[in-house]
């Protein structure tokens, strides 16, 4: 039975998580703000789940329908068939958005949506399913835009931007699904060497590896939200694990290389590239960007610069912006550069000027992505 799924992910990301389920063979897609539609089967949700890479959640959508007040809320809720998705022994989470609607107040729209959902649990099995905040069988998802109430089940359970791998993290990490886009942006495949020469804790190197390697990002999670629910297909999830397994590459052609000035993120780097199984795909030691200089041309830089969110740190950080900008000039000949960037003053003391400025949001921040071509 066809059902319908929306896929949310990170403000400017939409574009890349549509060609991602159009190259999976997803029909009926449509792109929205914060995310894009498909529909399928639930195992179609299950493939969804386990390749996406720039994708935050899968939703499987239950009901959408007006909802002007609590009690047009509770009657809609309460009309789904519960029964079919929670039993009495399962726990339960509602989490509630909303955005130019009668009612305003998020927690508010959740607890009477789980109250709806007990109830009618309550009302077929004289008992009713407990509530877990934090690590629930069911995360119910809440979406209320316009007085238009939209019901979905949260197939991922953990955000599928954890991966897994990354369990050591530096101040202000780059979440991966962010990472896997500004290389999807790039259009890097393992052609040509790769470098990140302020690796932090190798986030954007190791999702570079996992893609060039056609490693599904899912194949790193212990588990997704859709494995507790009660009509779970085991079968067909042993065989999209067993299928995704056999599409990996065993190695890369070329070499993927991050450096780093601080000893610590590259010892981070290290264990981080290990749990995620690319330990050998991807060399990460200690350098100073002030020494960086591609061993081969052509090659791919991709870097995630400081930002600097306050006016002293922004002030100290020019002298590093002129020098990246240099370094590219001076020795990255043959070479295609993207840097992503926060503060626009900064861009200016690159002292470069982009082929290319691709817009998206790292959290709060708005951030252009610059592509540079060196010549």
């Amino acid at each position: 039975m066809s059902e319908n799924f929306f896929v949310t992910t990170p403000r400017g990301l939409e574009e890349l998580v549509f060609s991602e389920l159009t190259n999976l063979g997803f029909k009926d897609i449509k792109q929205e703000r914060g995310g894009v539609r498909f529909s399928g089967n639930v195992v179609d949700g299950y493939k969804a789940c386990l390749w996406l890479r720039t994708a935050s959640r899968v939703l499987r959508v239950l009901a959408e329908f007006h909802c002007s007040s609590p009690e047009e809320l509770y009657a809609g809720v309460k009309s789904i068939k519960w029964p079919v998705y929670v039993t009495p022994d399962m726990t339960i989470a509602v989490d509630s958005t909303l955005r130019d609607s009668a009612m305003t107040h998020s927690g508010f729209v959740a607890l009477k949506s789980k109250d709806a959902i007990v109830d009618s649990i309550r009302d077929k099995f004289g008992r009713r399913p407990s509530v877990d905040s934090k690590l629930p069988d069911l995360q119910i998802n809440v979406h209320l835009v316009k007085n238009r109430c939209t019901v979905s089940l949260d197939m991922s359970g953990a955000p599928l931007d954890r991966r897994g791998y990354r369990l050591d993290r530096n101040k202000a990490p780059l979440r991966e699904n962010l990472a896997a886009a500004l290389v999807l942006w790039s259009g890097w495949k393992g052609e040509v060497p790769f470098y990140d020469p302020m690796c932090g804790s190798g986030t954007i190197a190791i999702e570079a590896a996992l893609i060039a390697m056609n490693h599904a990002p899912g194949l790193l999670r212990e588990r997704f939200g859709f494995q507790s629910w009660p009509g779970f297909e085991a079968t067909a999830w042993r065989s999209l694990l067993n299928e995704a397994k056999g599409l990996r590459k065993s190695r890369l052609a070329v070499k993927i290389k991050g450096h780093d000035s601080s000893l610590r993120s590259i010892d981070i780097s290290k264990q981080n590239a290990a749990r995620a199984g690319v330990e050998r795909a991807v060399a990460f030691t200690p350098a100073d960007f002030s020494n960086f200089e591609p061993l081969s041309e052509p090659a791919m830089i991709i870097m995630n610069p400081p930002y600097g969110e306050r006016i002293g740190e922004i002030e100290n950080l020019i002298s590093l912006y002129k020098q990246i900008g240099d370094t590219l000039k001076q020795r990255c000949t043959g070479a295609t550069a993207y840097l992503l960037c926060a503060n626009n003053e900064l861009i200016k003391h690159i002292g470069l000027k982009a082929s290319r400025k691709i817009p998206l949001w790292n959290g709060p921040l708005e951030c252009r992505l610059l592509k540079f071509e060196m010549y």
